[in-house]
């Protein structure tokens, strides 16, 4: 039987801590508020859980991503706007649009009534197809843009957290290459855009226009389309940062395993550590993962009571919650010194045939395990969590984000692909891999986009590149601009409440010192 996680905030700290908040002077407004509004949660009861787990959650072994004590949201959330720009909205009392105007009123007027952990949208919907009805061959590309470029700046205003995220493709669109024209005119932080790549349906010129985009705004990122569509059907989105999910659902909670610190309790052969002491963890893990979600459904009664549900923009059977882990490359790093194959340190993740080998097992086991764990209310993922390679939050310290190779260790690129590709059809939610290329690759994009395809065709889920000049930085899975780093630093307000977390994940993990890849030729001809 479970019982209450006692870590709840007494009434003491909590005036501290809402004191400080309101008073900090680098703090917007609206910041203020959202901080305020997850400080209360804290001071609720935690769902009940065992000894066992709230003491895995104290030591920081599993982690519940501080979503609060009592979560009246899930965590991620994907309308199905398609449906809402047909049907309409009675909840808001707005009537299906009937032209581009319309729909791009209707869509600014939704966003911000759809919620997430962050209280901000993390989908604005597949925008290509959402606005192609809209979009008739009496108006031109010119006016296209002027309409798309005016929305994207309301976006940026009124939704200013770069987890905001849209995606695009795998066909080619007027749409989307409007979008790519708008991105690169105004340069913001928000909204991410994934673009969905089909080997088959996706042209070269495409990808070549999102390349280019990516050398001015850090975005998009790439998805494998088929591999996408075998894991979640044909109606799946990324969004966020890397969190793949079905259209019309989401994910309830995210929860956490930390590879590192697990290894750091076992301390002993690899066998008995994949045998015992992982499952031992995945289980605990698995455990905070239904106390939340059962916590949400049954106690919050979201489902029961929220207009998306009620008038079928999301249904619950469409909805999974996800099981991150991170930390893979300490891991496997200390398995490999406690065997005594790492050659002083010369055998390990990212560098060496063996421990990337061993790395690949440790995924595999835990993909395994979780998968044959059930889980409640997560039809969406056929009963089971989605396994998810999370990458990392400002709080991480001297541990490396997902399945990543730790900053600036990186190998050359086509070694990092191989390394980090055998992972990636494990994780149906997403997988966090970043390549940091030089301003060469500006010369050649032909270049980046056979990179992309190479990688695709080597089994990756998701390719995203940074160039190392550009303004913007990647953080985990969201963009950041380098001067408002350098204002947080300096203690001014800034107005993206995201840059704070970037701020500290800079800290943490120093992401602008990425080991950069020169890009001088066509790295491989993959087709």
């Amino acid at each position: 039987m479970g019982r209450p996680y006692c870590r709840v905030v007494e009434i003491t700290e909590l005036t501290v801590r809402a004191t400080e908040l309101v008073q900090d002077p680098a703090l917007a407004y609206d910041q203020k508020l959202r901080r305020l509004a997850v400080l209360a949660t804290e001071a609720l009861p935690y769902p009940a859980i065992s000894e066992a787990c709230a003491e895995a959650l104290d030591k920081r072994v599993i982690c519940d991503m501080f979503e609060g004590h009592a979560p009246f949201t899930a965590r991620y959330i994907l309308p199905d706007y398609e449906l809402a720009m047909r049907q309409g909205l009675t909840y808001l009392e707005m009537p299906p649009p009937t032209d581009l105007d319309d729909a791009l009123a209707f869509l600014q007027v939704m966003y911000t009534h759809v919620p997430s952990v962050t209280t901000y949208p993390v989908y604005l919907g597949d925008l290509d197809k959402v606005l192609a009805p809209f979009v008739t061959d009496d108006l031109d590309d010119d006016e296209l843009d002027v309409k798309l470029r005016r929305f994207w700046i309301g976006i940026d205003r009124m939704l200013p957290d770069a987890f905001v995220h849209l995606d695009l493709g795998p066909h080619d669109s007027r749409v989307t290459r409007s979008i790519f024209r708008v991105e690169r005119s105004l340069r913001q932080a928000v909204p991410n855009i994934t673009l969905k790549v089909d080997p088959d349906i996706t042209p070269d010129d495409l990808i070549d226009d999102a390349v280019r985009t990516v050398f001015e705004t850090g975005k998009p990122h790439f998805v494998n389309h088929p591999m996408m569509v075998a894991d979640h059907g044909e109606r799946y989105a990324a969004v966020s940062c890397y969190n793949s999910l079905k259209i019309g659902g989401g994910s309830h909670t995210l929860v956490r395993l930390n590879l590192k610190e697990v290894a750091l309790l076992h301390g002993g052969p690899v066998d008995e550590f994949l045998a015992t002491v992982l499952p031992r963890y995945v289980e605990l893990t698995a455990e905070l993962a239904e106390a939340r979600i059962r916590s949400l459904v049954e106690r919050q009664r979201f489902f029961d009571t929220h207009w998306l549900a009620t008038e079928g923009l999301i249904d619950i059977d469409r909805f999974s919650a996800m099981f991150g882990i991170f930390g893979l490359a300490e891991c496997v790093n200390l398995l490999m010194a406690y065997e005594g194959r790492d050659r002083d340190g010369e055998a390990r993740y990212g560098h060496d045939e063996h421990a990337n080998a061993l790395a690949v097992r440790v995924v595999e086991r835990v993909a395994e395990l979780v998968a044959s764990r059930p889980m409640p209310y997560c039809e969406g993922g056929q009963g089971r969590c989605y396994l998810h390679s999370q990458s990392g939050i400002d709080l991480d310290d001297h541990v490396t984000a997902g399945t990543r190779i730790p900053v600036g260790d990186e190998p050359g690129l086509l070694e990092h692909i191989a390394a980090c590709a055998p992972h990636h059809h494990l994780f149906a939610s997403g997988v966090s891999d970043i390549f940091h290329v030089d301003e060469t690759a500006t010369r050649n994009p032909e270049a980046m986009v056979d990179i992309i395809r190479g990688g695709f065709a080597s089994g990756m889920r998701d390719f995203t590149f940074n160039l190392d000049s550009n303004e913007f930085v990647r953080i985990t899975g969201y963009l950041v601009r380098k001067s408002d780093l350098a204002a947080i630093a300096d203690h001014e307000v800034v107005r993206h409440s995201s840059d704070h977390l970037a701020a500290g994940s800079e800290n943490s993990y120093h992401l602008t010192e990425r080991a950069v890849k020169r890009i001088g030729c066509h790295e491989r001809d993959p087709r």
